[in-house]
């Protein structure tokens, strides 16, 4: 990594210059870091760029306290470091925060923190992208997408929202149910989040309404003892997808009853069916739905409105409620920051090319993390990446190689302004 001056002369603090030899990676998530860490085992640097001020920030600062990992922890490994063996079937939100902290320790992996991305933009006369932060413009070759499909939350339009005179909050800002011990909670949406912040609420107390607008798989977490998750990927190494998604919810209908009986309609495609092609999660149980057949967890229909003190909904009922949640997911950032990505992203900031082959884009680009497949497809991509970029370092991309000569002139363009 070297150092440039870039001097305007209406700006008399130009933000400072740095061209890196490596890629450079924007998000210091398990994306980020499964990135970093591939690359390094094919002895190429790189810099990873943090808008907070610690790796993992989603599930530092934005998951509630009793998160743990829905998929057995074999399933959620990245590259080339597996989870210590003492680490139970599955980790929680603190063990796996400590695992991709062991992670990048091991692989010598230190991010610039505080760093957030305004613009990245490929340059056509050098063929570099200069990716820009509030205080430093960073140039390099190669540009790796890593801050996800979860980079911000997803606040919906509802009809007087703005109305609601109490507590309103999404689940990035949910920690306990202990803070609504005792009020009636109207939890806005039925994926994993919204069913486990029932579950949550529901042992502090609280009167959870969960909002079930559309349709929803919901799966047992454990078939007879073994993963629903291994269970399905077993399965497919030998039987049509169709057939494995008719297994699935045969035994999920042994195991859970009837979901339509308690206002859980299935969707007619089959959860892995639907999963593949819309990357809509089906809900892991992980011991709400036994509170929704008792009644402690209310299925309410869609919202009409939201009033002062409550909300009416499509049924005609309207209740009260002392607070909201929000469980209404996220999405990408990316088109708020990626100038020359219109192309390759669609505007809601996926790859169009669909999984396996959306990490690759034009121009020395890539992304990791965007494969609606989990921390499966996240490591998948990373080593995918990191033997590309190896392939074209050996070429002689290295910062030795005579055909650097392009970003050996434009630097000293740098150096002479």
């Amino acid at each position: 990594m070297g150092s440039c001056k870039h001097q305007e002369h209406d700006q008399p603090q130009e933000p400072k210059c740095l061209w890196i030899h490596g890629p450079i990676i924007v998000g210091a998530g398990p994306s980020g870091l499964a990135a970093a860490a591939s690359l390094s085992h094919n002895r190429i640097p790189s810099l990873i760029l943090e808008k907070s001020d610690c790796i993992a920030s989603l599930w530092h600062y934005r998951t509630y306290d009793r998160l743990k990992l829905h998929l057995p922890k074999h399933f959620c490994e990245l590259p080339l470091m597996g989870f210590p063996q003492n680490f139970p079937k599955y980790p929680s939100k603190d063990q796996f925060i400590s695992y991709m902290e062991s992670y990048a320790s091991h692989f010598s992996i230190q991010p610039r923190f505080n760093q957030t991305v305004l613009a990245a933009e490929f340059d056509s006369v050098s063929r570099f992208w200069r990716v820009s932060t509030q205080d430093t413009q960073y140039i390099s070759r190669w540009l790796i997408v890593a801050t996800g499909e979860n980079a911000e939350p997803v606040i919906p339009e509802i009809l007087g929202i703005e109305r609601f005179t109490r507590t309103v909050v999404h689940t990035s800002m949910y920690k306990s149910g202990s803070e609504f011990k005792n009020q009636r909670v109207l939890v806005v949406g039925c994926g994993n989040s919204g069913m486990e912040v029932s579950l949550d609420l529901c042992r502090q107390n609280a009167i959870p309404h969960m909002v079930v607008r559309n349709t929803v798989h919901v799966l047992p977490q454990e078939m007879f003892g073994f993963s629903t998750f291994g269970i399905a990927m077993g399965l497919m190494k030998w039987l049509p997808l169709k057939l494995v998604d008719k297994i699935l919810l045969l035994a999920a209908n042994l195991t859970l009853g009837n979901t339509n009986q308690l206002g859980l309609r299935r969707p007619k495609t089959g959860p892995i069916e639907l999963k593949n092609a819309t990357g809509k999660t089906p809900v892991l149980d992980v011991g709400a739905l036994s509170y929704i057949r008792s009644g402690k967890i209310k299925i309410m229909e869609g919202i009409k409105e939201i009033t002062r003190n409550g909300a009416k909904f499509m049924d005609g009922q309207e209740k009260e409620f002392d607070s909201i949640i929000l469980a209404t997911g996220y999405r990408s950032n990316v088109p708020s920051w990626l100038k020359h990505g219109c192309d390759f992203f669609t505007k809601d900031g996926m790859p169009k090319t669909p999984f396996p082959n959306g990490w690759k884009g034009e121009k020395g680009l890539y992304t990791v993390g965007f494969t609606k497949r989990g921390l499966l497809g996240t490591s998948s991509d990373a080593m995918k990446i990191a033997d590309d970029i190896a392939e074209q370092w050996r070429a002689g991309w290295n910062e030795d190689d005579k055909n650097k000569s392009s970003y050996v002139i434009f630097v000293k363009e740098f150096e002479r302004k």
